[in-house]
């Protein structure tokens, strides 16, 4: 049966002669593979259609879908948000890869999540119009608000008695716990203002040296370790921090 879904790419790898298997987390289906005929397919009149299924690309998608296969085909695309950008821009595209390989790491079922996929694409589209201190703020803001979407939000917020948050229990307390992994103070006060900002705006207004938001990142990524099996390595990490360096 045919459906029409919007779809953002993950991962494309190519697959015989002229086409590509890609990776999508789609609007309806959540994360499907597909399988695209002729792709990378070009000709005098016509060009390769590979561009389309980069990493971080929004398409609108017309889907074969079949439950009981792994493995799915697509029957047309076109771009849905057509990026100015992302895909120019070396820190605007290092921030987007960090999203897709964070989202590669920590999307584990092939389910329909229409709020995850809404706010994917919302912050990709910010990144591609916001200013700098929005877009060096949005690899935390998005990080731990994907957290809260997957269902571990750190609960609580900084007060002068839960100056700390425990990275592994999810929430603010009173005392530095007995394991290694938690945040206090400074980094546990931002954290609570990165938590509390409704949209990437405000989240932009949050002042941060490179040192604060180096050490917040690491953390993070430790606080998605702690709650997703299997998640691993984030090899995007060290190039944010070269790039905001």
């Amino acid at each position: 049966m045919v459906h029409k879904t919007k779809g953002i790419i993950l991962r494309t790898v190519k697959y015989g002669d002229t086409s590509i298997i890609t990776t999508v987390y789609t609007e309806l289906f959540g994360v499907q593979t597909y399988i695209v005929k002729g792709a990378r397919q070009s000709s005098k009149k016509t060009q390769s259609k590979a561009s389309y299924f980069q990493p971080a690309a929004i398409l609108e998608m017309e889907v074969y879908h079949n439950e009981l296969k792994q493995m799915q085909f697509i029957k047309e695309y076109q771009w849905s948000f057509f990026y100015e950008k992302i895909f120019f821009d070396v820190t605007r595209n290092a921030v987007a890869m960090y999203v897709i390989e964070l989202l590669q790491h920590s999307l584990k079922q092939p389910e329909a999540h229409p709020e995850l996929f809404y706010f994917i694409e919302n912050t990709l589209q910010q990144l591609d119009k916001g200013d700098d201190r929005l877009i060096a703020n949005l690899p935390l803001h998005f990080t731990l608000h994907l957290g809260s979407e997957l269902g571990f939000r750190i609960l609580g917020e900084y007060h002068s008695d839960t100056t700390v948050i425990d990275l592994q229990e999810g929430n603010f307390v009173k005392e530095v716990p007995l394991h290694q992994y938690y945040l206090s103070n400074e980094t546990a006060q931002i954290t609570s203002q990165l938590l509390s900002a409704k949209n990437y705006e405000a989240a932009s207004t949050i002042l941060l040296n490179r040192n604060i938001r180096k050490q917040l990142l690491e953390a993070y990524q430790t606080f998605m370790q702690l709650h997703i099996t299997g998640f691993g390595e984030l090899r995007s990490v060290g190039v944010l921090q070269e790039i905001f360096a």
